[in-house]
């Protein structure tokens, strides 16, 4: 079992101005060093940088790492009165563009993208944005028709009775009672975070999205896996082929994010490898940290060869 860790000190936080509104950033390490920086870019969308911190221990190698929240949660500008029509891919993507050029990094810099944000970075790395040195895709689907039908494989695995609560409950349009939210807890620990207890940092972005579900609701939905908001529909796999930048891929044995939901990415991008954590749902950087810290840094390492 992963031992809890105590995030690396940042070197920086900021509010980077973003049309009206602000983005909140993280920075660990040296921006200047010359090393591309890694961007993480986590996922929801509506969730927050906090379970995913413990990447900043990067810095420890040399490899300066950027945290963020993406707008409409965390430290960044809360919009909880806007519609579907304002909370879309292209704001994310050009929200990210701008953090990159206001830090100064456009020309030099490495995406991580967490589950929706590995879609957003590989829409975004599809653009072939001149300073991509590398892109990783963690624990991330390419497709949310691909996903959701996963959902019912997975679902249908469950415990006795579980799934049935479950749908139940979504049909009737009750997914907040504390019924319907014991049996997604089930879920959740066999395919989000095997760990028990929770780490500290996975609750806080669930505390965070509790605190203004705007974003996650109005895009995904309830959960992770009954997706009925505005990204059911949306896929990368037709701009995987024009992803230019070195690529790895993460994923974990007992993912929500199924081997099915990942192979477009492996099948499409042209430089691209895929590394399985058998211990792993999908938190790997929290359930095999050091392997995770491993793979990382030789994947960084062969970007400057």
């Amino acid at each position: 079992m992963a031992t809890a860790a105590r995030p690396a000190a940042p070197s920086a936080k900021g509010l980077m101005p973003f049309g009206e509104w602000h983005t909140w950033y993280r920075v660990t390490g040296d921006l200047t060093s010359g090393r591309p920086p890694l961007v993480v870019v986590h996922g929801g969308p509506g969730s927050t940088h906090d379970y995913l911190l413990r990447i900043a221990e990067l810095a420890e190698d040399g490899w300066p790492v950027v945290h963020y929240d993406q707008l409409g949660n965390g430290g960044s500008t809360h919009l909880p009165h806007k519609g579907a029509d304002f909370w879309t891919v292209e704001l994310f993507r050009d929200e990210l563009a701008n953090l990159l050029q206001g830090l100064g990094i456009a020309d030099n810099h490495v995406l991580l993208g967490h589950s929706w944000g590995g879609l957003l970075t590989a829409r975004y790395a599809a653009e072939r944005p001149a300073g991509l040195r590398g892109l990783v895709i963690a624990n991330s689907p390419a497709s949310y028709p691909l996903w959701l039908a996963e959902m019912k494989v997975l679902r249908a695995q469950l415990p006795p009775g579980v799934d049935a609560t479950l749908l139940r409950h979504e049909e009737a349009g009750t997914t907040d009672s504390a019924e319907y939210q014991e049996a997604v807890r089930v879920f959740y620990a066999r395919h989000v975070c095997r760990l028990d207890p929770w780490p500290r940092e996975f609750m806080a972005s669930f505390f965070e999205i509790a605190n203004d579900p705007t974003v996650y609701y109005t895009m995904n939905g309830p959960n992770e896996f009954h997706v009925i908001g505005t990204l059911k529909d949306w896929s990368v796999i037709e701009y995987c082929p024009d992803i230019a930048a070195p690529a790895l891929v993460i994923s974990g044995r007992h993912d929500e994010a199924t081997p099915v939901t990942v192979q477009p990415y492996v099948d499409h991008i042209p430089d691209v490898r895929w590394e399985l954590f058998e211990e792993s749902s999908h938190q790997p950087h929290m359930e095999e940290p050091e392997r995770f810290r491993t793979v990382l840094r030789e994947f960084l390492a062969g970007l400057e060869k």
